[in-house]
């Protein structure tokens, strides 16, 4: 099966009230623990590259893996750009074989927001690939993607109608009270998601696909196993899983998953290495590791997605 758009994905999704996990892939141990789980249960899946990840890995080595996990497991794979903060990023990928790109032009007015969304739109679509704007901004730190909590603002709904028609975006991210990386919420305060703003926009945008990014539960298990074997995490509290299901009833039909990622990989190095403290070979620290990333993006198909057995 070739790579996919996200077009007919989230059409079902919507109608079916479940979401798609847009999960960030960085080498071939974390495509396959998430494409292994993915198959196995059936569902639908979208592959993200950000921009530091083009770096890390390169741009060939990505898509050639993402190939491989084509052929492995003959699933729908849509093969997305996370955060493109420019027009020359998405053309790059959009020509690279990429057949989704979200231009985040959050950090511009909305006019100048409008503009960049546009263009991209313009020059993906004349290719065939789909594209994620977005309106509102979310605090944290993601890769290259630095935004400040004096920064931070909400989607205002009033927004949302104009930008959509005017760009012609395929789905919308907004921001309703994730964030991106672990250190969302400290203990003690109480996580909450703006409801109200994701009802007034699904009301403004009826059977439009909404994007939630920042959406890692930042699993517990996963802090405490990277601090018992050696690290320094602070405690942090991560978005509850139900009010993610919650989203994923209306209109959210993609919800991005990074830092649960890494911790599940970090957490489970770590503790190979305290257990076997002389040992070197990869093969034998990456292979549970692996094994942690599948096994908790199975939880996330099941828990949060709501997208087993939709294909």
């Amino acid at each position: 099966m070739p790579l996919v758009t996200s077009t007919e994905l989230f059409k079902k999704a919507y109608d079916g009230n479940y979401a798609i996990g847009a999960f960030n892939v960085n080498n071939m141990e974390i495509i396959q623990g998430i494409t292994e789980a993915a198959k196995e249960l059936r569902s639908p899946l979208i592959l993200q590259v950000s921009a530091g990840a083009r770096k890390y890995a390169k741009h060939v080595y990505l898509v050639k893996l993402v190939e491989a996990a084509l052929e492995d497991t003959d699933l729908p794979i849509v093969l997305h750009l996370d955060h493109g903060d420019s027009f020359e990023i998405c053309k790059s990928c959009i020509d690279g074989g990429f057949t989704s790109v979200m231009i985040d032009g959050s950090h511009h007015n909305f006019k100048d927001n409008v503009a960049l969304t546009k263009k991209v739109v313009e020059y993906a679509h004349a290719h065939g690939v789909v594209v994620e704007g977005e309106l509102g901004r979310l605090e944290g730190i993601e890769d290259d993607v630095k935004v400040s909590a004096e920064d931070a603002s909400y989607t205002d709904p009033a927004e949302v109608q104009e930008f959509v028609e005017s760009t012609g975006v395929d789905s919308l991210a907004i921001a309703i009270g994730t964030s991106h990386g672990a250190y969302k919420f400290k203990p003690g305060q109480k996580p909450q998601l703006r409801f109200d703003i994701l009802k007034d926009v699904s009301k403004r945008l009826p059977g439009f696909p909404i994007v939630l990014h920042g959406a890692s539960s930042v699993i517990p298990e996963f802090v405490r196993m990277i601090n018992q074997f050696g690290g320094n995490m602070p405690d942090a509290i991560g978005i509850p899983e139900d009010m993610l299901r919650e989203a994923a009833k209306l209109s959210v039909c993609k919800i991005n998953i990074d830092s649960d990622l890494r911790l599940a990989l970090t957490a489970t190095i770590r503790k190979y290495f305290a257990e076997n403290p002389s040992h070197f070979d990869p093969r034998h620290y990456l292979s549970p590791a692996r094994e942690a990333i599948k096994n908790m993006v199975a939880h996330k198909i099941k828990a949060v997605l709501g997208s087993e057995n939709r294909i």
